[in-house]
């Protein structure tokens, strides 16, 4: 199932944010979007999510114009959506929080055993409150609530952001291996440099709201190409 972004516009407010993007992530692709804070790659996920109405353009998936659909249209063809900062319930157990994250897909139990086997720790920790564990604990049940929702692709946003080193080793490893084991297409939002070369398999520079490179697979090692898009 292949996303294709074209011509897109969005902002807020009448503010542009976005402009003249044009990128395609094709089935089962591991694919980054990298850029400086403030460049427009969080509002280029939510536009690909649906939670922000682009002005002009199209977001299409698996050849249906999801362009001006709302989210949960977006949710329901299979998109996944893990937001910047986690977003988990707080208050709601770790079981509870994945129960949200069923509501979109076909209610199939195993989704659950899937996910606790990337993430035991959620298992061992199901009738915790979400808002007690620890913010890379509560990155891996962001990342499995949406899987719950068996998406054929998987937005992720900064899923380094706030995670001890190690974590974001481990995270980083049960994202190649969501992909690996059931082609999960990713696409992903990042600034650290270890995360965008131990997952991309190619990535889409962002400055000033526009795609201004694409980093094909065979660069992705080359620490200078990337550093000049991520170092202010």
């Amino acid at each position: 199932m292949t996303l294709d972004v074209t011509d897109l516009h969005a902002g807020y407010d009448g503010t542009p944010i976005l402009r003249d993007i044009d990128f395609t992530v094709d089935d089962g692709e591991i694919v980054g979007i990298v850029g400086r804070n403030g460049v427009g790659k969080t509002t280029l996920l939510k536009a690909i999510m649906g939670l922000l109405d682009p002005e002009s353009g199209s977001v299409r998936f698996d050849g249906r114009d999801l362009t001006h659909e709302s989210a949960d249209v977006h949710a329901r063809s299979g998109i996944g959506y893990v937001p910047q900062g986690r977003d988990v319930f707080p208050g709601l157990t770790v079981e509870q929080n994945l129960e949200i994250g069923e509501g979109v897909g076909d209610d199939d139990e195993t989704r659950y055993e899937q996910v606790y086997d990337y993430f035991p720790i959620l298992e061992e920790r199901a009738d915790q409150d979400a808002g007690t564990m620890s913010g890379g604990q509560q990155q891996m049940l962001a990342i499995g609530r949406a899987l719950v929702g068996d998406p054929d692709l998987l937005l992720v946003d900064e899923p380094s952001e706030g995670v001890q080193p190690s974590i974001v080793q481990s995270i980083t490893a049960d994202l190649k291996r969501i992909n690996e084991e059931f082609g999960t297409t990713i696409l992903f939002v990042e600034q650290n440099l270890s995360v965008i070369q131990g997952l991309s398999e190619r990535c889409y520079a962002i400055d000033h709201g526009t795609i201004v490179d694409e980093i094909g697979d065979g660069a992705i090692g080359d620490r200078q190409q990337l550093e000049k898009y991520l170092v202010v």
